[in-house]
C-alpha cells in the first residue's frame, strides 16, 4: 500500500493535478491511502480545511476513483508542516504542485516546493498544472 501526503494550497488546479497524478500510480485504488493537508497562514475567519475549495475538489476526485483519503488542517508554515506530518505518518511519498516563479520571486518570497524538495526525508513528486482546454 501507497500512503502518500499531498500538500494542498488553495490552488484547486495544482491540487488536482496532485490527485490526478496519485491516481495514475501503480497499482488499484486499494492500494492507496492519501492524507491531504493544508496549513492555514492566515485564518481570521476559522475556516476548516474542508471548506476549502482545493481541498473539497481533491477529495471529490479521489472519491470517484476509489481512493480513500483524510484531511489534515494546521497551522504555521506549510512546507514544516507537510515536512512534519510525512514523518509522523511514514509517508511513502510526498506530492506537491509546483508553481513557475522568477529567481527574484524564489529570493523574496521563498518557496514551500523547494523548501520540501531539500527538507523531506522521502521522495517528493512536484507536479505542474496541465493545460486544460
Amino acid at each position: 500500500m501507497y500512503h502518500v501526503v499531498i500538500g494542498v494550497d488553495d490552488d484547486a488546479e495544482h491540487a488536482l493535478a496532485c490527485v490526478e497524478e496519485v491516481g495514475k500510480m501503480p497499482g488499484d485504488a486499494s492500494e492507496k491511502q492519501v492524507t491531504l493537508v493544508h496549513s492555514f497562514t492566515d485564518n481570521p475567519s476559522g475556516a476548516s480545511a474542508t471548506q476549502i475549495r482545493s481541498i473539497r475538489e481533491a477529495g471529490e476526485y479521489l472519491d470517484e476513483h476509489g481512493i480513500e483519503y483524510d484531511v489534515n488542517e494546521a497551522s504555521g508554515d506549510p512546507a514544516d508542516v507537510i515536512i512534519e506530518l510525512a514523518e509522523e505518518e511514514d509517508a511513502d511519498l510526498i506530492v506537491i504542485g509546483g508553481r513557475k516563479r522568477s529567481p527574484a520571486g524564489k529570493a523574496l518570497f521563498g518557496s514551500v516546493t523547494q523548501t520540501v524538495i531539500l527538507n523531506a526525508g522521502r521522495p517528493v513528486m512536484v507536479t505542474g498544472v496541465p493545460n486544460r482546454a
